[in-house]
């Protein structure tokens, strides 16, 4: 099949939907093995300076961002060292959350830029849509922190479930779901009203 045979099965309203998902798929797991080459064998090359004080500072954002929801809204007696939350679990003894670099949204950051910025669309929507994507990670990062830690109260011995099965799956369906708000609402508008 050729580029224009394509172009045609991709203006079949019928096969829009198989096409625009697949897209979202391979664009996904392209910049996933594109990250961890940058990150693990180039090592950030050219900018390694400039991601390690994005690290620090995403990391430091993300620690004061989850330390005040837990203070304030769920009023949880916490103690802090470093970037560590220690706080006391349903069995009377310790637990503790470490924010640490590794656990800022940069990944998911560049995932959304990367998507939005190939993905179609009208550009007048993405100057706007994509900052505020980039806002609602930085919120389910916070809810992510703050989610483990309100776990652990509970399940002292489940960070491994929460952090790997819960909130880092809930970053993609969070992912998705944007993307899916951008297809249905600004890239097809125009062709579903008319």
């Amino acid at each position: 099949m050729t580029f224009t045979g394509l172009r045609e099965l991709y203006g079949d309203k019928r096969y829009q939907t198989y096409f625009d998902v697949g897209l979202f798929f391979v664009l996904i797991f392209s910049f996933h093995f594109l990250y961890l080459f940058w990150n693990e064998v180039v090592g950030f090359w050219p900018v390694r300076g400039a991601v390690d004080r994005l690290f620090v500072w995403a990391s430091a954002l993300l620690f004061d961002q989850s330390t005040w929801t837990l203070e304030h809204i769920f009023n949880i007696d916490i103690l802090t060292k470093d970037q560590t939350i220690v706080f006391m679990n349903h069995e009377n003894w310790w637990s503790h959350v470490t924010v640490a670099p590794e656990c800022t949204s940069l990944k998911q950051w560049l995932h959304w830029l990367f998507l939005m910025l190939i993905f179609p669309g009208p550009w007048k929507h993405k100057a706007w849509y994509i900052p505020l994507g980039l806002v609602v990670i930085e919120f389910i990062n916070v809810v992510r922190v703050v989610g483990i830690s309100l776990f652990l109260i509970r399940f002292p011995h489940g960070f491994e479930f929460a952090h790997d099965y819960i909130f880092k799956t809930m970053f993609y369906v969070f992912i998705f779901l944007m993307w899916v708000i951008w297809v249905e609402c600004f890239l097809h508008r125009k062709k579903k009203a008319s």
